[in-house]
């Protein structure tokens, strides 16, 4: 197996996860940042798992510099590696590309659930980059070359970046939370790691869409971060129509409350799989990666 690049969160964490579950597994992880990755042998790997590219970090206005970075490494570079991995025999190629593809979330009070007969509508480049990678790996599916595309919804874990994080630090500071009740899809790592061993173990191809048996409030999520950390937030129903009236002002202070308060979830069936891979339920997920921080890990 190869997982690239060396760097990403998903790749090393695959690595770490498999390591102690799976230690006659053969995983390497391997850089694209620069060319050296042309001149490796790909006939060696039966999958390789596909990690790299540039998160979506970026607020308002980009550069045709940016936007033109985000095709270039989300989607020439991914179809580049897959058509090297095809040409040397490679069986399997996973690429991880996102629930973005469907666009952003909706507002507070408007539920977005996406089911299989969604369209795809990405709303910006990040997530047009992932729709143009997907179509360039569909054409190089066969039944030789199996490809799986992952459109997993907001990932978290020990060490993840993002919205998590930033959440834990809101819960070991504050002492009330508004108490905006929505809904989200999210996907513990733990998790994810379980589901891509299965997926490489029985040799599947397709698109699939993980989450976690439960959605989650985005409230509730801070409780339960302080919590690990014997801390009580309460939860303020008089703080919500302010938080509405931040959406209501668009531009990045409603970008960043619809991020955050938002609501999006894939319509649960379409999660399931034949084994079992949510092992971790939100709770347990929640402990161990509040038990690495504060361990230091």
């Amino acid at each position: 197996l190869r997982a690239a690049g060396v760097h990403s969160y998903i790749g090393t964490s695959f690595q770490t996860y498999m390591a102690s579950r799976q230690p006659d597994w053969q995983i390497e992880t391997v850089s694209l940042r620069d060319e050296q990755w042309r001149k490796m042998r790909f006939s060696r790997y039966d999958t390789v798992l596909h990690t790299a590219g540039i998160a979506h970090a970026d607020r308002g206005k980009i550069s045709r510099e940016r936007e033109h970075l985000y095709y270039q490494v989300n989607t020439e570079l991914t179809a580049r590696c897959a058509e090297k991995a095809k040409t040397e025999g490679v069986k399997q190629f996973i690429f991880m590309s996102s629930m973005i593809v469907y666009g952003e979330s909706a507002s507070m009070k408007q539920p977005r659930m996406i089911t299989r007969d969604t369209p795809l509508a990405p709303a910006n480049f990040y997530g047009d980059s992932k729709v143009r990678a997907e179509e360039k790996l569909r054409k190089l599916d066969e039944d030789s070359f199996r490809v799986v595309i992952l459109r997993p919804p907001m990932i978290y874990g020990e060490g993840s970046k993002g919205n998590y994080p930033l959440l834990a630090k809101l819960a070991g500071k504050l002492p009330f939370f508004p108490a905006v009740k929505n809904e989200r899809s999210m996907l513990y790592v733990g998790n994810l790691c379980k589901f891509v061993s299965l997926l490489i173990c029985r040799e599947e191809r397709g698109i699939f869409f993980p989450q976690n048996r439960e959605y989650v409030c985005t409230a509730s999520q801070v409780q339960q971060i302080a919590k690990e950390h014997g801390k009580k937030i309460a939860l303020w129903k008089w703080l919500v129509p302010f938080v509405g009236l931040l959406e209501a002002m668009g531009g990045k202070p409603g970008g960043l409350v619809k991020k955050a308060f938002g609501n999006m979830t894939y319509e649960k069936s379409m999660s399931e799989y034949p084994e079992e891979y949510r092992v971790y339920d939100f709770a347990e997920s929640v402990h161990l990666a509040e038990q690495c921080e504060k361990n230091g890990i």
